[in-house]
């Protein structure tokens, strides 16, 4: 994998027991054993869940004041590639039509964001493989995208709820992405709101990248992979998955690590590159050495800094 930084599997069983949580002044949600429990007092009890896609799509659509429509014309192909074009601005073109439209017809997933009649969001995903004890079908999520003046409006949420419920309907129960972990929305959205599972890091995965976002900045990734039918996602998706308190965490004694991330990356890339960088470097630094080290990102603060922990030996 060249220079990335893989990790053990890093599963909600693997995440916090409940021993520790003695200290009646001690009251955290956490995940344990693929379920939610509210430890309370020295007491454990579980959160039942419920799974119900369709709903946590409307519920998320209707908060979003959006629709989230599959791409079927070559009408609705344009205009994905417009919104790309518009989020990641650079020369030439995000994505071919006629590579969009392969990708649909070979079973590919493509979606449209419409507030009204307006479009203000789109996302595409192919169809690949995993490998642990055999080959595994997963969806991965390449590209998604809202355009600006209506990001931080729960859009992208739904957009991921829509491709949740598509994949599922066609029998596929994962899916992954890569993200950029400098950017605290993402980790926001992808860890509380989504209840994805992050393993790995990998330095500058795709290569120099000339849109106006990315140019100039090494293009280091975590992987997200989204346990569609997991108890934390379910949990997740009915907006049951709580910030993490790692003082709580710290003072019960767990071996827990906070890695702190810039406000608005994106914004200090514009106002001070040089600082940008720096943020780069540091981050890459900490978390690669965290995850050999055999730390799991198990959650992030309600500000958005990730929360590690590793089991004591």
């Amino acid at each position: 994998m060249g220079d990335s930084v893989l990790t053990r599997r890093c599963t909600d069983s693997t995440i916090l027991g409940s021993s520790a949580f003695a200290d009646a002044k001690v009251v955290v949600t956490l995940l344990l054993s693929v379920r939610f429990f509210a430890v309370r007092f020295g007491t454990v009890s579980v959160v039942t869940s419920v799974d119900s896609p369709a709903a946590d799509l409307q519920r998320a659509q209707e908060r979003a004041g959006v629709q989230i429509r599959s791409v079927v014309d070559p009408t609705d192909l344009a205009t994905a590639r417009l919104i790309f074009d518009t989020v990641w601005p650079g020369q030439g073109t995000q994505v071919q039509q006629n590579v969009l439209k392969a990708l649909i017809h070979a079973g590919g997933y493509a979606s449209l964001a419409y507030l009204g009649d307006e479009p203000v969001g789109a996302a595409l995903a192919f169809v690949g493989r995993h490998f642990t004890d055999r080959w595994h079908v997963h969806l991965h999520s390449h590209m998604a995208a809202v355009l600006e003046g209506h990001r931080n409006q729960h859009i992208g949420s739904a957009i991921k709820l829509h491709q949740r419920m598509w994949a599922l309907d066609r029998d596929i129960d994962t899916i992954s992405w890569t993200f950029d972990p400098l950017v605290r929305r993402n980790a926001i959205l992808n860890i509380l709101k989504l209840g994805v599972d992050v393993r790995g890091y990998e330095i500058d995965f795709y290569g120099e990248m000339p849109d106006a976002i990315n140019i100039g900045d090494p293009t280091d990734r975590v992987f997200a992979w989204w346990h569609l039918s997991s108890a934390k996602v379910i949990d997740a998706a009915a907006g049951r998955l709580l910030p993490l308190d790692a003082g709580m965490l710290i003072e019960a004694g767990r071996d827990i690590r906070v890695v702190e991330i810039p406000e608005d990356i994106v914004e200090l890339r514009r106002a001070d590159p040089v600082a940008a960088a720096r943020w780069r470097i540091s981050l890459r630094e900490t978390l690669t050495s965290a995850l050999a080290e055999g730390y799991c990102v198990i959650g992030v603060e309600r500000v958005g800094n990730y929360v590690l922990y590793r089991e004591r030996a």
